[in-house]
């Protein structure tokens, strides 16, 4: 991959306008032959077909002068057509520039995208066009906002806002709603440190939704790498900038949800929208056979380890911190991007490189540390500063409030950060990002109304999707009237925010889930473009809300709800109190017995230090469905108090009722006398 040290570096390849005309530059190692296509003004008739000029290394250009920003274009390649050898060329197929950074349409799915060179005619009409522009001024360079251990809320763009009675209808589903003050004023009071974009590049339908009336609602179907999608971003980069300063003003940053590992061009019967068609067998990964390899099962990979691969992905990332401003990315089936030759690498190139890049090196960087190719479970080994979404602790919260047994000492593990994957190479702190729900799979309030998944709407008679998702009803599946049962669930759903909330490492939480969204089952609604997945701000449950606004709050406040350290049970530097006490009800410490006992469902955390003036803070988890007491170690001159203000008195001198987490805090004992004497001393 060229060296490109510098900060204001600027792609050599695509369409780009200056002085006098617009240079066309496009990378191919096997076509003969290329041409750039000029289209009218709307983008419908070709006007012009002019030949590209090899210039060495693969690399194919031209300079057409007299052309402004605003031409639309679109590029053609001719050579072998081959498709049982990987080679695809067919100049009746319109292609989309690579490097495109505004398109002048959807993508639409249509079956004559994908016929054979010579049956299906000319895709121009079928295909967006690129629209070439003058590249903006660079975004004023800030270091990111977003700090490891704050929250991230993940949006999916479109469904965020649809239904937002505050936001007017034209911005509706759309990245500038985003910057709506309604929106701001919900993130700030959730104490969101960075939202997460869902995928908002151009995306294309998998080619068996439109049958079925589908669309999807997701986006990990995208076709190239920079072009944002008109139907979320209608503005263009210019909206994803303006937004990102606005939210970036509330003091929150955007970090965005990137696919490299696949195209929507899918398998051998898929269409030729992009890199299939410049240069196959260099831009995917294939098979010892000649077959395309699917790692992601979605039919194509990405060959990230190609330096021209690489470095269309390193100008996408500079794209987006240069000219929109963003926090740093997360990246979908991450170990992708770090397979060479088909076996990952922490190592890397394309790994490394974001890692040193001058405009990169202190962006946020998120793994998915997963893929379904060989050895593609990789959580755990991605470098620093990658932090990496944590299926274990999903997994093992879930499995604790379900209440399967032996469940105590792998949720005291999740809580302290997760040493057993994170605590490698003598790393200290925690890259975990903890999630309980997250758009894939169930919502956080389904996993405790529904033990079973219903996905009957995605037109699969309910075979897509995950089987066993960890979920339970409490005794009903799905929507009841039983006071009693609509009761343990709220309760349940509590727990879970509590338990979030008071994790070490990043937390995060996907967009709804703090009041309630539900999916109706539906554990794989990426298909639901609809009020499936749409959330519903006129039916949130406030009550909720609130509630996690106050855990938000304290997780603020209280340093230790925030610190990235493991949690090791020794005092830190400086202090004579250690980091954690872990005690069981008694408030005895527990031991190896205790640790092992399977029918073992309460906790006791507490965090030393938790403030300037060394105060503990106790988390009471009480997951057994009996009430209980709990005795929490006293100290000289501190009383025990209830941490959340949430109007409910909380007194650890009574029972602590099941399936419940309170948090207590130390409070000074001269407090406890001067409130006295205010209310109530005469």
């Amino acid at each position: 991959m060229p060296s490109t040290p510098a900060a204001n570096h600027r792609p050599r390849f695509g369409g780009f306008v200056s002085d006098g005309g617009i240079r066309f530059a496009v990378w191919s190692q096997a076509a003969r032959r290329l041409w750039v296509s000029i289209f009218d003004e709307q983008g419908n008739r070709e006007i012009e077909r002019l030949e590209l000029q090899p210039e060495g290394e693969g690399v194919h250009a031209l300079f057409v002068a007299g052309l402004g920003p605003g031409t639309r274009y679109g590029f053609r390649a001719d050579g072998d057509y081959a498709p049982e050898r990987g080679l695809w060329f067919d100049p009746d197929k319109l292609l989309t520039d690579p490097y495109a950074i505004e398109i002048d349409r959807p993508y639409a799915h249509d079956w004559r995208l994908a016929h054979r060179r010579g049956e299906g005619g000319d895709t121009a009409p079928l295909m967006p066009k690129a629209i070439a522009g003058a590249l903006p001024k660079p975004a004023r360079a800030s270091p990111p906002l977003f700090r490891a251990g704050g929250l991230i809320y993940e949006v999916p763009v479109r469904a965020f806002t649809m239904r937002h009675p505050d936001v007017p209808e034209r911005l509706r589903g759309t990245v500038a709603a985003l910057a709506h003050p309604a929106v701001i004023e919900h993130l700030k009071k959730l104490g969101v440190g960075a939202v997460e974009l869902m995928p908002v590049t151009a995306s294309i339908d998998e080619r068996h939704l439109p049958p079925l009336g589908l669309r999807n609602a997701w986006g990990y179907n995208p076709v190239t790498f920079m072009a944002l999608d008109p139907r979320l971003a209608p503005g263009g980069i210019v909206e994803l900038r303006n937004t990102v300063a606005v939210l970036r003003e509330a003091g929150i940053g955007v970090i965005l949800d990137l696919v490299f590992n696949h195209t929507g061009e899918s398998d051998r019967l898929g269409p030729t929208l992009s890199l299939r068609g410049f240069d196959n067998q260099a831009y995917y990964r294939h098979a010892s056979d000649g077959r395309l390899a699917n790692d992601t099962g979605t039919g194509n990979t990405v060959a990230c380890d190609h330096p021209v691969v690489q470095e269309m992905i390193i100008d996408a990332l500079r794209h987006f911190v240069r000219d929109a401003g963003v926090d740093g990315f997360r990246f979908d089936l991450a170990p992708i991007l770090g397979r060479v030759e088909g076996t990952f690498e922490a190592e890397a190139p394309l790994l490394k490189a974001m890692r040193q890049d001058a405009l990169l090196a202190d962006r946020v960087l998120i793994a998915e540390p997963w893929d379904i190719g060989p050895d593609g479970y990789q959580l755990g080994n991605f470098p620093p500063p990658f932090l990496e979404w944590n299926d274990k602790y999903r997994d093992d919260v879930r499995r604790f409030w379900r209440g399967d047994a032996g469940m105590v000492g792998a949720l005291a593990t999740r809580l302290a950060g997760s040493s057993d994957v994170f605590a490698k190479a003598g790393q200290h702190t925690s890259r975990s990002v903890n999630f309980i729900a997250a758009h894939d799979g169930m919502t956080l309030a389904d996993t405790v109304r529904y033990e079973r998944k219903h996905n009957e709407a995605n037109g699969e008679q309910n075979r897509d999707g995950h089987n066993e998702n960890l979920s339970w009803n409490n005794g009903v599946e799905g929507v009841t009237d039983d006071p009693a049962v609509s009761a343990a669930r709220l309760n349940d759903h509590h727990a879970l925010l509590a338990t979030l909330f008071a994790s070490r490492g990043t937390i995060m939480l996907t967009a709804g889930d703090e009041f309630g969204r539900t999916q109706h089952g539906n554990n794989n609604a990426y298909a639901q473009d609809n009020e499936i997945t749409w959330l519903d701000w006129a039916g949130r449950d406030r009550a909720l809300e609130r509630y996690a606004s106050l855990l938000a709050a304290l997780r603020r406040t209280v340093p230790a709800l925030s610190d990235t350290r493991f949690l090791t049970g020794q005092p830190p530097a400086g202090s004579g109190m250690p980091d954690v006490a872990w005690l069981t009800e008694r408030g005895a410490p527990l031991d190896e017995q205790s640790w092992q006992d399977p029918q073992r469902h309460r906790l006791v955390m507490v965090l030393g230090g938790t403030a300037d003036d060394g105060r503990r803070l106790a988390v009471v988890i009480n997951g057994d469905r009996r009430a209980c007491m709990f005795t929490l170690p006293g100290r000289e001159g501190f009383f025990w108090a209830s941490a959340l203000e949430t109007g409910e008195a909380v007194d650890i001198s009574r029972p602590v009722s099941g399936r419940t987490v309170i948090f207590m805090i130390e409070r000074a004992a001269v407090q406890a006398g001067s409130r006295e004497k205010r209310n109530g001393g005469k």
